[in-house]
């Protein structure tokens, strides 16, 4: 037997999620601890870039003071020193390796306490007066203009390619954490029962996995670096606009208080269309999907006109969802920004009546030797306006940020919804080794349903041994496929036990059943890659001439050869450049070159004529046959496929009514399977069966 190793995803098994089992998750209310919460779950998937985000940040705190504390330096080398004509301070002069005739005598340039007047002649405060100091010549003033352009040349460089640098890393490792988070719901996805997804549309699962995956970068960027740089700035905008007036920064703060109020009243509101977002985006996804993989049905009927305006429906309430949601953070966000620029040009006109006046600064002197804002004057004029505009942007661009999180966290919780969603089907704590060489597989008391009281199989005794074809037969609906279904594992019984060798397929590993066992199905689903590699799909390191013994086994080879480039033909998509009956042959290919012990057919020669069933049954019995024999499982309704089966099972009522040879169960008078093989003959069966006599 051969055995396919399994590639290992370590994110998935080192996730833990909340074990919700289910989507009761989606339904919770986000506030402020479950935001908290959700943020927290990011973890797993940024520790295998903890390094990356380690110097990101270190990369950030370095540049931003620096940023921030060579623009306060250039503001007062343009306005007070080569526009007005005011000396350098001395580490303005070092910068520009000026000489000491550059540099201000009187670096606190603080006006001198007058004496008091006299009571008697009114006089003391003219004599009070300090002189002024000399203004730097039109030739000193060039020369600082000249290197100050120059030192902007030199940063503006030297800051655009370190921007550049910080963005492009920023964005490679914010990429890789949501590569981390698709790859788990992925793997996730995969390792759930199909009793899941029967019940949960294609287009939800690709919506979340696509869309909603995605937002683990917005939500890193939006809910934890934006606001964390914006609170950052703010603070130290706060504490120079405080360093010039206390009284100012008071009123700042104040200004902030119906901000944050009116962000808090309206985040339910937002929180609400953020939900009604997502799933109405994720109902057009499902729909676009399902139209277009039923894109020949719909035109076969003539339902064109019927499923655009389905999905004219979809897209409308898609559109009017998100609408309505940027409409409301739109409204939120214009509130603050009316009530922050009224804070600007009310702070403007403060700081223009305080130049008038010469009114000192709160802690300017303690700066003199680096910048001149001892006084109110043009510098402290343009370095105070600019940080007004920064709280100003910051407390808009805080509050923006936490309208766009309660969308980002609906997006996150819904794809860790199904990170969380606990697989039924799992390997057991220690599993035993497969048995080897299998002999037999058997269904005990089988019992089991996809919903709780509508049970599918209920009782069901088989057995299946090695170097035999049984067949599985029954009406539609039966529970054929679910049958094996469970030999799969790809669902647990609800009650009695399927096992190979005696052995419940509860102790073995989900990996070592699944390499015992191909199947060929009557939906065969073909990739758009080569013949060769569609055939080899699911089989580890199979070499090319086991994949041509494996099409001349499902009587493929003499059209695969025909083709332009033989087996490494590629195929469209879905395999529509081949015939049902090719497509068909080609999946039952893919069956056996697995060379597994255990084959299942379902429906395999639906679409293929008499003549080329007999030859393909004929060669996969010999095939089934050689060394110590294989079991074949086959579910059919063609009667000339059935009568060269080996055991015959008919499944009624979710139970196996009859078990024996077609001969043996035609000789009961009154058997079902009999009277099923009459019902049969009696349409479209009658007329193969006198094709296949005939030939």
């Amino acid at each position: 037997m051969r055995t396919e190793p399994r590639d290992e995803l370590p994110l998935l098994a080192g996730y833990r999620g909340a074990g919700a089992g289910d989507d009761s998750g989606e339904t919770q209310p986000i506030g402020l601890g479950q935001m908290v919460r959700l943020g927290l779950r990011t973890w797993p998937f940024m520790r295998p870039l903890l390094r990356h985000l380690l110097a990101l940040a270190g990369l950030a705190l370095a540049g931003l003071p620096a940023a921030f504390g060579v623009g306060i330096v250039g503001v007062d080398l343009l306005t007070n020193k080569v526009l007005v004509g005011d000396k350098l301070q001395p580490l303005q002069a070092t910068l520009l390796l000026l000489g000491d005739e550059y540099v201000t005598t009187e670096p606190d340039r603080k006006v001198a306490m007058a004496p008091p007047a006299d009571a008697a002649t009114g006089t003391g405060q003219e004599e009070a007066q300090p002189p002024s100091e000399p203004a730097l010549t039109p030739a000193q003033r060039r020369t600082v203009r000249n290197r100050f352009l120059v030192w902007t040349v030199i940063g503006a460089g030297v800051g655009l390619l370190f921007g550049f640098a910080v963005y492009y890393y920023s964005v490679w490792i914010w990429q890789g954490v949501n590569q981390n988070l698709r790859v788990a719901m992925v793997e996730r996805a995969q390792s759930l029962s199909l009793k899941h997804h029967a019940h949960s549309p294609v287009g939800d699962a690709i919506f979340r996995i696509y869309q909603d995956s995605a937002m683990i970068v917005n939500v890193l960027q939006g809910a934890v670096a934006t606001p964390l740089f914006a609170a950052y700035g703010m603070v130290v905008a706060l504490g120079i606009v405080a360093a010039f007036d206390p009284w100012f920064a008071l009123l700042v703060v104040l200004v902030g208080a119906p901000m944050a109020w009116l962000a808090a009243a309206t985040t339910g509101r937002i929180r609400a269309r953020a939900r009604a977002n997502r799933v109405a985006g994720s109902a057009l996804i499902a729909s676009t999907q399902e139209t277009l993989t039923a894109v020949k049905i719909v035109k076969a009927n003539r339902a064109e006109a019927r499923v655009f305006r389905r999905f004219d429906d979809q897209s409308r309430k898609a559109l009017n969802a998100a609408y309505f949601l940027r409409l409301d953070i739109a409204l939120v966000t214009l509130g603050v920004a009316t009530l922050g620029g009224a804070l600007v040009l009310g702070g403007e006109y403060l700081m223009v009546a305080w130049i008038i006046d010469e009114r000192e600064t709160f802690l300017g002197a303690a700066f003199a030797g680096w910048v001149g804002f001892v006084v109110w004057n043009y510098g402290a004029l343009e370095v105070g306006r600019g940080r007004v505009q920064e709280l100003s942007g910051g407390a808009v661009g805080l509050v923006g940020a936490w309208m766009r999180m309660q969308d980002l966290f609906v997006a996150l919780q819904r794809a860790f919804t199904l990170l969380d969603i606990e697989p039924e089907v799992v390997d057991p704590p220690d599993p035993m080794p497969a048995p080897t060489p299998v002999v037999q597989v058997e269904w005990r008391d089988v019992a089991f349903g996809y919903e709780p009281d509508a049970a599918v199989l209920d009782g069901v005794d088989l057995i299946a041994r090695a170097g035999t074809v049984t067949a599985i037969v029954g009406a539609t609906g039966a529970g054929k496929s679910t049958l094996m279904a469970l030999l799969l594992r790809l669902f647990d019984p609800e009650r009695g036990h399927v096992s190979i060798n005696h052995v419940d397929l509860r102790l073995l590993a989900l990996d070592d059943i699944r390499a015992s066992a191909a199947i060929a199905l009557q939906k065969n689903v073909l990739f758009a890659d080569t013949v060769a590699a569609n055939i080899a799909f699911g089989a580890a390191r199979v070499d090319r001439p086991a994949i041509e013994h494996a099409a001349r086994v499902a009587d493929a080879d003499a059209f695969i050869r025909a083709m332009p480039k033989g087996y490494d033909t590629e195929l469209g998509e879905r395999g529509d450049k081949l015939s049902s009956g090719q497509r068909q042959r080609l999946s039952i290919a893919r069956a056996v070159v697995r060379d597994a012990p255990i084959l299942i057919l379902d429906e395999p020669t639906a679409a293929l004529d008499a003549r080329t069933e007999r030859r393909v049954l004929g060669n996969l019995a010999a095939w089934a046959g050689q060394g110590a024999g294989r079991v074949v499982l086959l579910i059919t309704h063609r009667l000339s496929t059935i009568r060269n089966a080996d055991r015959i099972a008919f499944l009624e009522d979710g139970r196996i009514a009859e078990h024996d040879t077609h001969d043996a169960l035609m000789a009961l008078p009154d058997g079902r399977y009999r009277a099923f093989v009459t019902a049969e003959q009696g349409g479209d069966a009658r007329a193969e069966a006198q094709q296949g006599d005939a030939a």
